[in-house]
């Protein structure tokens, strides 16, 4: 199972929009998927109608299995929702031991999909961490001007650091421009900066369209509101491309395996 947060701590960049997109693409692929919302604002909910007794602040704060949680939204997609009383379970698990690992121990046991989607909330606190360090891949959406040029190597930089403080091997493996209008000169140079500093990691940008404006109205994702969009079109590209990474991340964890097994037998035998 890939765990994939898909973030970034500044707000306004397609991070909802990128995981429901990437979620809904995915399972229209075949593959099964779990979206899981810990943002606050509860979006998620809001852009696909879903209706459940339990979330996650029941998951995380109530003790209720990640099961009692789960809504389904269709062929191969569920999602466990959130609402504005997430935002005292960051309060309350900063009390917890361990507490920066806690969605881990409390998802230990999921298993049943291909991939499992973190929608994060815009900032780096407590429940952005929990999923940094839950999750073995991070995707970040970032729009294609400055302040979302440096937010994006903000959020780079944290990531990098976290992983280093808690030695968690979590990879960054797509930069997903967003809000790209061909026509503005502006996010043309910016969309060049990021494939310059970020060699290989940049997918193919989300152009900016007004579908993803009416498809909440309608409480669908892209591909069910506007198939034959270019909304649709640029998300499906980024669907197929994850896909293809499978093969690329399934071989680099082994590599890190063997790795660490010829560490254990032999200390130092990389130095």
């Amino acid at each position: 199972m890939r765990k994939i947060c898909i973030i970034n701590q500044k707000g306004g960049v397609a991070k909802t929009t990128t995981t429901i997109n990437l979620g809904a693409g995915l399972a229209r692929k075949g593959k099964k998927v779990l979206i899981l919302d810990i943002d606050p604002q509860g979006s998620i909910a809001t852009c696909l109608g879903t209706e459940s007794y339990k979330d996650m602040y029941d998951l995380l704060v109530e003790n209720a299995d990640w099961q009692e949680c789960i809504m389904q939204m269709g062929a191969n997609l569920d999602i466990i929702k959130s609402k504005e009383s997430l935002t005292k379970a960051e309060t309350i698990l900063t009390a917890e031991p361990s507490r920066e690992t806690y969605l881990r121990r409390k998802l230990k046991t999921v298993k049943g999909y291909d991939y499992l989607l973190i929608d994060c909330p815009p900032s780096l606190g407590l429940l952005n961490q929990n999923a940094i360090l839950y999750a073995d891949e991070a995707i970040i959406p970032t729009s294609t001007d400055v302040l979302g040029y440096e937010g994006l190597k903000k959020i780079v930089k944290a990531i990098v650091k976290i992983r280093e403080v808690f030695d968690h091997e979590i990879k960054i493996t797509k930069i997903v421009p967003t809000l790209f209008d061909m026509r503005n000169k502006i996010c043309k140079e910016i969309l060049e900066e990021i494939k310059t500093e970020f060699t290989g990691m940049v997918s193919e940008p989300i152009r900016i369209s007004s579908k993803f404006k009416e498809a909440p109205r309608a409480q669908k994702s892209i591909f069910g509101y506007a198939p034959k969009s270019r909304a649709a079109t640029d998300y499906m590209t980024l669907v197929e491309d994850v896909i293809s990474d499978e093969e690329k991340v399934e071989a680099l964890k082994e590599r890190e395996q063997k790795a660490f097994r010829v560490e254990k037998i032999a200390p130092g035998i990389h130095e």
